[in-house]
């Protein structure tokens, strides 16, 4: 069983130095950054809920924060987090199912597809588990 969540992070590089410039004053890249998904029912697993609505990062400061903690950079250096996916192996995704059935009215949703859609949008990407 095994699910990550991706996301796009676009971050500035600056400098550590105050002796050492860069032309122009930031150079920026994007990087693809991967998050594993804790197994459904324990600690942490109702990250997408907490933090994504319709497929979209919810709060974008929140997720700036995150972010840069993840990275290991200030956050002042982080311009942009994009939700991509959850990227999930069959288990997994029918382990999510069935520990959001069981507590289906802290998702305000009707049933569980209700639920994914409702926080995860359209960007679940079954894989192989390889």
């Amino acid at each position: 069983m095994d699910a990550r969540y991706v996301f796009r992070v676009r971050v500035r590089i600056e400098p550590a130095r105050a002796a050492v410039s860069l032309e122009p004053d930031s150079a920026e890249t994007t990087v693809t950054l991967y998050r594993d998904a804790p197994k459904p029912g324990t600690e942490g697993w109702l990250f997408f809920r907490n933090t994504l609505w319709r497929g979209a990062v919810g709060d974008d400061d929140y997720a700036r924060r995150l972010a840069a903690e993840w990275l290991g950079v200030p956050e002042r250096t982080v311009d942009a987090v994009d939700f991509r996916e959850l990227q999930t192996d069959e288990a997994y995704l029918d382990a999510l199912k069935e520990a959001i059935a069981a507590d289906l009215e802290a998702f305000k949703a009707d049933d569980v597809d209700d639920a994914l859609s409702k926080y995860l949008g359209s960007s679940i990407r079954v894989t192989d588990g390889d």
